[in-house]
């Protein structure tokens, strides 16, 4: 029985978990009804031969046993009968074929070693008597009764109905005695099967709703599993955090080889990477606030242009990720902004070569 604080309804897990032990929505009865409808459907189409069959079939055997011929070795006068033998063949397997099938649609294939090995509670005088005397004995005791009754009802509804052709059977050769017990039989066996096959779908309806009652959870079997499942959230959070320390460490390495950086020029910082192998510049960093003025520290302490663009730097910052190169429709403003730093290098270069060649020889100054 499920306990108070489990509200919850059972996870795929905690499902898995009982379908490895064998615990499956499965009602037994719909199983043996299903069967039973299946064939008593079978000899029913067969109603017209089948009582002749078995009478030929009871006469040629008698006949045999008077006369000797008879013999646990002898296949007359069972091959003579192949048509009888067929028929019960066909019910019995037709009854098994479904039987399989309403076994397999309620709870598919189920292989449980677990529930193979042997428990102490299953031998045990105590538990069994405990559950001898138990809400659940009662419940299979109704399951049982109630259908049992209706069946009950059914027959006497038909005895009532042909009590006067009942008291009429002496008058009536062996013939007519026969062909009136097949057709009542038939009559009682295929109501009684509908009768058993609808509850017994009711009682399906039931055991799931039941086996659904028994695997709910309480709140904590569920934060549990979680746990075993997904990891402790804790933990898991102290990871995504040393994880995204670890990203933005590397990422803040990577400005070192950039070949500009893009400010806003307080709030946002872009670092972007270019040289003659690379196909279009690529966004190496990027960040806000404080990541933005660890981005232009690093820049400065590496003597990387800081160039303030604020348009360029929103375009870049939404636009574009890390890793990614920058889209074409902004190689044009980019473009300009490297060829500027690249011509204010070259005239720094330019205006440093000067001044050292200006500069006099210090050993021709001391000739």
């Amino acid at each position: 029985m499920p306990q108070a604080n489990q509200t919850e309804q059972a996870t795929p897990r905690r499902r898995q978990k009982a379908r490895e032990k064998g615990q499956v929505a499965r009602s037994r009865d719909l199983i043996g009804s299903s069967a039973a409808v299946a064939a008593t459907l079978v000899l029913f189409t067969q109603m017209v031969t089948f009582p002749q069959l078995w009478r030929g079939f009871l006469r040629d055997c008698l006949e045999s046993a008077v006369s000797g011929s008879l013999r646990f070795d002898a296949l007359p006068p069972f091959l003579t009968h192949a048509p009888l033998f067929a028929a019960v063949g066909t019910a019995l397997g037709l009854g098994w074929i479904v039987a399989l099938s309403s076994a397999v649609a309620q709870g598919g294939f189920v292989f449980a070693p677990t529930s193979l090995l042997p428990a102490l509670n299953r031998i045990s005088p105590g538990a069994r008597l405990k559950q001898l005397f138990s809400i659940a004995a009662l419940r299979s005791f109704l399951k049982s009764a109630l259908p049992a009754s209706v069946v009950v009802y059914i027959a006497f509804v038909c005895l009532r109905r042909d009590w006067f052709q009942l008291m009429a059977l002496p008058g009536l050769n062996a013939r007519g005695v026969a062909g009136f017990m097949a057709s009542r039989l038939f009559e009682m066996g295929w109501k009684s099967a509908l009768v058993l096959l609808l509850w017994a779908f009711l009682d399906y309806l039931f055991e799931r709703h039941h086996f659904s009652s028994e695997l709910k959870m309480s709140r904590q079997e569920l934060v549990d599993e979680y746990k075993e499942t997904e990891g402790n959230p804790q933990v898991k959070s102290r990871m995504r955090r040393l994880q995204r320390q670890m990203r933005r460490r590397r990422m803040l390495d990577d400005v070192k080889r950039a070949a500009v950086v893009i400010t806003n020029p307080t709030s946002y910082a872009i670092a972007l990477e270019y040289h003659a192998l690379l196909p279009a510049p690529i966004v190496v960093a990027k960040g806000r606030n404080l990541l933005a003025a660890e981005i232009r520290d690093i820049a400065r302490w590496n003597d990387i242009p800081i160039v303030e663009n604020k348009p360029l730097a929103h375009l870049l910052y939404r636009a574009v990720e890390i890793g990614q190169s920058v889209p074409p429709k902004l190689y044009a403003v980019v473009a300009e902004v490297l060829a500027a730093i690249y011509r204010a290098q070259a005239r720094a270069q330019a205006a440093a070569n000067w001044r050292g060649a200006s500069s006099p020889n210090p050993t021709e100054v001391r000739r």
